[in-house]
């Protein structure tokens, strides 16, 4: 008896009672949820008929033997048949042939072609799912043909030796309240975190527009805005369609100001609005007034979040500032020196305060010129002066010299990149 069997091998199998009476074919093997490492095989879905077909289930308890027929131990009155197909909380057939893996060990998306079992008497455990080609020849029942032909052509060639298999230990469930399902790879909510934000959104474009929903809700809280920022727009776009106005605005309330602001100018004026009013009055005013900015001014490529000091604060301040904002979303290596009335006095850089002696005041490591732009400036101005002072953003005040907020280069590199992409597009 083979100690591992494959769901293939299995599927569209004979099945007996215990007189040796046809009962059906096997149409699915019902598993159990559990906290197991490896489920269990709970029932196995007998299906028979032609043009109207009957399903019947039994428990693999009730199992006499799986191969060459499936035979039971029970009689064939014993096992009641319905049109209707019978349905469990989690299905080989629905929940795991064909779905999307996210194989986080390769960062990448992939399909499950078969499903492979430890066997142990006739109790069946799920060990594998099989995301290899071969998987998909195997249930298609071409491998000897399959075989023949690569032996003849490629016979060193890896298709017939090697499987892809994923442990299924390293496997999660997740139900997007449709009939589509996301399967996860070591990524439970307490190990998505360990998965950089630029590759989970990297993840997360090779999935339907329901997959993403569901992955994306699985992130906790705090990895959420990361992940979200690295989405390309149209992604972003196409997620915030799908989620509700709460789920949106707790988003829009943890992102940068100036990411939430291209969200909201692009969003239909009346979802905009409907959203600016569930938001927190600080986090709204805040928005509002990016909104009253030319999309492509200094104004509207700001973020109104950024670090900065009183001119009468010390190195050691500066420290203290960047250990508190360790998870800062902004920039983090400039800060900003305002006088008591917020105007702008200038930019103490963090490799000319690192080394610093700590009792010195912030003012006297300050960059030697004033760099700022007006909210009016436009973005040319703006590359120009990043590009000249190799800063990585840059104040942005007011005519009475009161910071604003600040542009970044990512912020200017983006709008710059897009308009050179739809020049460039009008030429194709």
């Amino acid at each position: 008896m083979k100690l591992f069997i494959y769901f293939s091998e299995i599927l569209g199998r004979e099945v007996l009672d215990a007189d040796g009476v046809r009962l059906g074919r096997v149409g699915d093997i019902h598993m159990g949820l559990n906290h197991e490492i490896y489920p269990k095989a709970n029932e196995l879905l007998i299906r028979r008929g032609g043009f109207v077909k009957y399903f019947g289930k039994v428990a693999f308890s009730d199992i006499e033997e799986l191969s060459p027929a499936v035979r039971l131990k029970l009689k064939a009155e014993q096992v009641q048949f319905t049109k209707e197909r019978l349905r469990a909380e989690f299905s080989l057939c629905r929940d795991i042939l064909d779905q999307q893996v996210v194989d986080t060990n390769n960062l990448k998306v992939v399909r499950v072609n078969d499903a492979h079992f430890l066997r142990l008497q006739n109790q069946l455990y799920l060990a594998h799912v099989d995301v290899g080609l071969r998987g998909l020849v195997r249930r298609l029942e071409w491998t000897p043909f399959v075989d023949a032909l690569v032996r003849m052509f490629a016979p060193k060639s890896p298709f017939l030796a090697e499987e892809e298999f994923i442990p299924w230990k390293y496997t999660h469930v997740l139900r997007s309240g449709r009939l589509k399902n996301v399967l996860q790879l070591d990524i439970a909510r307490a190990k998505l975190s360990k998965i950089p934000p630029t590759a989970m959104a990297e993840i997360m474009k090779d999935l339907d527009i329901f997959e993403k929903v569901t992955l994306f809700r699985s992130l906790e809280l705090a990895a959420q805005p990361k992940v979200f920022t690295d989405l390309a727009f149209e992604h972003k776009e196409e997620l915030i369609s799908q989620l509700e106005d709460g789920e949106t605005v707790k988003l829009l309330e943890t992102i940068p100001a100036d990411e939430a602001t291209d969200i909201l100018i692009k969003l239909p004026k009346d979802r905009a609005q409907q959203l600016m009013q569930l938001m927190q009055t600080t986090t709204s005013k805040k928005l509002r007034s990016l909104l009253g900015f030319a999309q492509s001014s200094a104004g509207g490529l700001m973020t109104t979040e950024y670090l900065y000091l009183k001119e009468d604060a010390l190195v050691k301040d500066a420290m203290e500032k960047l250990k508190q904002n360790t998870q800062f979303a902004g920039n983090i290596y400039n800060m900003y020196v305002v006088d008591k009335e917020h105007r702008y006095i200038g930019t103490a850089p963090l490799r000319r305060f690192i080394s610093e002696d700590p009792a010195k005041p912030i003012k006297e490591v300050c960059y030697p010129q004033q760099i700022f732009v007006y909210t009016d400036d436009d973005m040319e101005k703006v590359a120009l002066l990043l590009e000249k002072y190799k800063f990585t953003s840059i104040p942005v005040v007011n005519e009475d010299q009161i910071i604003l907020g600040v542009v970044t280069i990512d912020d200017v590199l983006e709008e710059l990149i897009s308009l050179a992409w739809s020049k460039y597009r009008e030429r194709l």
